[in-house]
C-alpha cells in the first residue's frame, strides 16, 4: 500500500479522511474567531461612547456682576439665538442623554437641544460653576486692589479664591464617566460652565491646571467634545458652532 504523499516538506502524511476532518475544524476555528470579533465589537467595553461638553451661551448681565452659582440669571437674547444654533448643529448627532447643572442659564440653553430629541435632561450638581469668593460682585479692575481681597488671592495655582482646581477635575470626571455609562455608544450633551470645562479638559490632556483665565478656550456656546472607546479617552476637540454670533456678545470675565 502507498503512503500519503504529505502536502508540503513539513506535513505528516494523513489520511484523505484525517484531512478533511483538520480542514472541518479550521473552518469552525474560523468561524468561531469571527463571532468572537463580533461579540467584542457589541461587548460595552469596546464601544466608542461621545460626550459633548457645552459652555452655557450668554447670560443677561447688564450690571456686569460675577454671578457664579446665584440664582436667577438668565440666557440673553443672544445666548437663546446660540442655544438654537448649538441644537441644530447637533440635530442628527445620536444622543441618548442631556445632561445640565443645576444653574437657570444651562437649563435653558440646553433646552432647544432636549426638545429636539425629545428627551428629558438630567441635572448634575458635579458640573455645576465653579465655587469662588468674588461671587455678587460687580467686575471692576480695582476689585483685586482691594487690601481686605488680598488674601483671597495669595496663591493662583489652587487657587485660593474659590474651588480647587483639583476639586474641579475630580467632579467633572465623575459625572462624565457616569454619563458615559449611561449612553454606551452613543452620545451626551452636558451643558456646563467654562472653568469646569476647561479644567476637565486640562486635566484629560495632561496639562498643569492652574493658568491665565484670558487664554481658555472654552467660549460661549462651544463644544468640548470628548470620545471614549469603552472606557478610554481617545480624543479631545473643540468647535464654536456659534462663532458667528460672538460679535454682538458682551463677554465678562468668569462668565
Amino acid at each position: 500500500m502507498t503512503e500519503p504523499t504529505p502536502d508540503s516538506g513539513t506535513d505528516l502524511p494523513l489520511e484523505k479522511e484525517t484531512r478533511q476532518q483538520a480542514r472541518t475544524a479550521a473552518d469552525r476555528a474560523a468561524e468561531g474567531a469571527q463571532e468572537a470579533r463580533a461579540a467584542r465589537q457589541e461587548h460595552p467595553g469596546s464601544k466608542r461612547t461621545v460626550v459633548h461638553l457645552m459652555r452655557h451661551g450668554e447670560v443677561d448681565n447688564p450690571e456686569k456682576i460675577l454671578y457664579g452659582r446665584l440664582p436667577d440669571y438668565h440666557l440673553s437674547p443672544l445666548g437663546r439665538a446660540m442655544a438654537d444654533v448649538v441644537a441644530e448643529h447637533l440635530a442628527d448627532a445620536d444622543l441618548a442623554l442631556v445632561v445640565h447643572s443645576p444653574l437657570e442659564r444651562t437649563a435653558e440653553t440646553a433646552g432647544p437641544t432636549l426638545a429636539r430629541h425629545g428627551l428629558t435632561a438630567v441635572v448634575d450638581p458635579r458640573v455645576i460653576e465653579a465655587g469662588n469668593k468674588f461671587e455678587g460682585s460687580r467686575f471692576r479692575k480695582r476689585l483685586l486692589l482691594d487690601p481686605r481681597r488680598w488674601w483671597w488671592v495669595r496663591d493662583p495655582t489652587k487657587p485660593s479664591w474659590g474651588e480647587s482646581y483639583h476639586a474641579i477635575g475630580k467632579r467633572m470626571m465623575a459625572a462624565i464617566e457616569d454619563a458615559r455609562d449611561h449612553a454606551r455608544g452613543h452620545e451626551v450633551l452636558v451643558v456646563s460652565h467654562q472653568l469646569p470645562i476647561w479644567t476637565i479638559r486640562s486635566v484629560l490632556e495632561g496639562r498643569r491646571l492652574w493658568h491665565d483665565p484670558r487664554r481658555r478656550q472654552c467660549n460661549l456656546a462651544s463644544l468640548t467634545t470628548v470620545t471614549f472607546v469603552g472606557d478610554e479617552v481617545v480624543d479631545v476637540s473643540y468647535s464654536e458652532p456659534a462663532a458667528h454670533l460672538y460679535g454682538r456678545a458682551s463677554v465678562v470675565s468668569g462668565a
